[in-house]
């Protein structure tokens, strides 16, 4: 039981280095801070300790907890194959975990050392985003393991349908499409092309040219998204309010949803106040890297949960 209590707290410990890992990121993209070290990797301006100028104290913060992050990934990876031998799934995580901060960190230091298109910048963000999913789905199962009694408590939650399991699957592949054009609009500098909310422009279809296309299209996909996470919600409320951990789930997701559409009005409303703006954005981008992180966990459960309850 001791052995389960450290692979939580680690796993534990390393999601929130991964939650900080991706905010910083977006903290160095908002303030332009990714050369605050220069096309220098690792060093910062040939030190290892750099000079204290605003850029590179962010950029340099980011890359210690970044780093910090890869190895708490490491001790994860390395305590689950060791000490959870029989949660197969817990160790997946623990590699998906492992694999993907690894890749962002060398896209990172090669977006550092190379100008990088923002098509690859948008692929940075996203393999975040996977990483920050993967830790959080090892931290579930830690807890799961520690105070339900590991897989046996799938035995004891209602079967899901194929058909759930499948729109669950499509909405999580579906809400990591709208990271990345949410992505390329940062990073193709798009977020001022379509202002006034809900109307882009003052438009209900603009003129799809250059930056205005780029934002209109974000904006349509993430509608589209909130109209699914509402199906979602009212599908577990009419099928399967009996399985708590959809429930809570289903309520998060609503909220996180909700608060991705005022946080989005809020971002037309401030993008002429850098000062505000920029915490704006934060809020929008660390909302969906969370709200992916539970629908990712929930593709798990209905995995889990469309199989007979013997085979769980």
């Amino acid at each position: 039981m001791e052995r389960i209590a450290l692979l939580k707290r680690v796993s534990y410990l390393t999601t929130i280095f991964m939650f900080l890992a991706t905010f910083g990121g977006g903290i160095v993209t908002r303030t332009e801070s990714g050369l605050g070290c220069g096309n220098e990797w690792p060093l910062c301006h040939g030190e290892f300790v750099p000079a204290h100028t605003i850029a590179s104290v962010i950029e340099y913060t980011h890359r210690l907890v970044s780093t910090t992050a890869g190895i708490l990934a490491v001790v994860t990876l390395i305590l689950f194959y060791v000490y959870c031998k029989k949660r197969r799934d817990l160790q997946w995580f623990s590699v998906l975990t492992f694999v993907f901060v690894s890749i962002q960190g060398a896209m990172g230091a090669l977006a550092v050392v190379f100008s990088q298109s923002p098509p690859v910048m948008a692929l940075h963000l996203g393999f975040a985003f996977i990483s920050l999913a993967s830790s959080l789905m090892t931290s579930f199962g830690a807890r799961q393991e520690q105070l339900l009694g590991g897989l046996s408590v799938f035995n004891r939650m209602p079967r899901t349908s194929p058909a759930f399991r499948n729109f669950v699957w499509f909405l999580t592949i579906y809400s990591y499409a709208v990271v990345y054009t949410g992505a390329f609009v940062s990073h193709t500098s798009s977020a001022g092309a379509c202002s006034g909310f809900p109307l882009c422009n003052g438009e209900i279809v603009p003129d799809l040219s250059g930056g205005v296309g780029i934002a209109f299209i974000h904006r349509l996909a993430g509608f589209l998204l909130v109209a699914l996470i509402i199906v979602l919600f009212v599908w577990i409320n009419l099928s399967y309010k009996n399985a708590r951990e959809l429930s809570i789930l289903g309520v998060i997701s609503v909220i996180l949803i909700l608060f991705q559409v005022f946080s989005g009005a809020g971002l037309m409303l401030t993008v002429d106040r850098p000062e505000v703006y920029m915490f704006v954005v934060l809020a929008h981008m660390t909302s969906i890297a969370v709200l992916f992180g539970l629908l990712s966990y929930m593709s798990y459960l209905v995995w889990r949960l469309a199989k007979p309850a013997s085979s769980s």
